[in-house]
């Protein structure tokens, strides 16, 4: 069933292409709300429904897949193959989606930073959503993954601190860019073993990314997409990545550590519970934790690099 969008006057008409509609998106994510309103609280309900049923996930990379960021094969990877994707994919799905619904969308580009290197990376790699509602602008991010992926709509914002069950984000802006930070609470890691885990941040606030409000397309991200699929110095060639988050954490296979996080498990500290998996049980935990069945055979890989949870 094709549907066509709700629109304020003036506004364009975006329906279902293809295949495509939105009753098989919701019906993938669980979202079960109203969608009468173009207003923060259901822009947030359906956010929260997509980062808790799409993974972020690059194990195409390392199970002979390419990654495409033409839309229709962005949506049947992830609304019919079940599959998640990175912020290329799950924030281009998702903006089809809110712009399918009447909000007033576009695409953001952002530069991750390196904690490694101490250092905002060169080529801008992230893509972001940027929703205006009744004047206010919000970030929606839904492609990061781990304990940095936020839970709600950030306000676009100078300094204002954004307390959310992950942790606390904050904008800051300055000659016109704009930088994302997340402070975080203490962490209670079980299993000692992984107490000097690679995996683990070790700082209590951490820069994320930085980015303009120069409006962007798709296309400005296909070079990237090619690079950090088939690059030896990009991050996603050498760590096979799954992360999803739950209602209480986050889960994440990184190669063959699975952690599960559990946010403020006492006050002000996460609980984070690590496992290293056997070869043979990395299917079953991909189906078991991440509603996740591969069509070829995944090759695990964990690369010590710049990737913390």
């Amino acid at each position: 069933m094709l549907m066509e969008s709700p629109t304020k006057p003036g506004q364009e008409v975006v329906t279902a292409r293809g295949d495509m509609n939105l009753e098989e998106y919701f019906a993938r994510t669980g979202y079960k709300g109203s969608l009468e309103n173009q207003d923060l609280e259901t822009l947030t309900d359906i956010f929260q429904h997509h980062i808790r049923a799409v993974p972020f996930e690059n194990l195409s990379i390392h199970c002979g897949e390419k990654i495409t960021l033409e839309l229709e094969h962005v949506y049947n990877k992830i609304v019919h193959r079940k599959r998640g994707g990175w912020c290329m994919e799950n924030n281009q799905l998702l903006g089809w989606v809110l712009k399918c619904l009447g909000y007033d969308t576009s695409f953001l580009g952002a530069y991750v930073f390196n904690p490694h290197e101490n250092a905002y990376a060169t080529i801008m790699t992230h893509l972001l959503v940027k929703v205006v509602i009744d004047g206010k602008a919000y970030i929606v991010d839904a492609g990061f993954g781990v304990s940095y992926q936020m839970w709600q709509p950030m306000e676009l914002v100078s300094g204002k601190d954004q307390p959310q069950a992950p942790g606390v984000f904050r904008f800051t802006e300055k000659n016109a860019i704009w930088y994302l930070e997340k402070m975080r609470r203490k962490q209670y890691i079980p299993n000692q073993n992984f107490s000097n885990s690679d995996l683990l941040e070790k700082k209590d606030c951490r820069k994320v990314y930085m980015f303009t409000l120069e409006p962007r397309t798709v296309e400005d991200f296909c070079f990237q997409c090619t690079y950090l699929q088939t690059s030896p110095d990009s991050l996603f060639t050498k760590k096979s990545i799954c992360t999803l988050q739950t209602t209480d954490g986050f889960r994440a296979l990184i190669g063959w550590t699975l952690t599960e996080t559990k946010y403020n498990y006492k006050e002000n500290m996460d609980l984070v519970e690590f496992i290293t998996l056997e070869d043979e049980e990395v299917e079953k935990t991909l189906k078991d934790k991440f509603n996740i069945t591969l069509e070829r055979k995944l090759v695990p890989i964990n690369i010590k690099g710049f990737y913390t949870i």
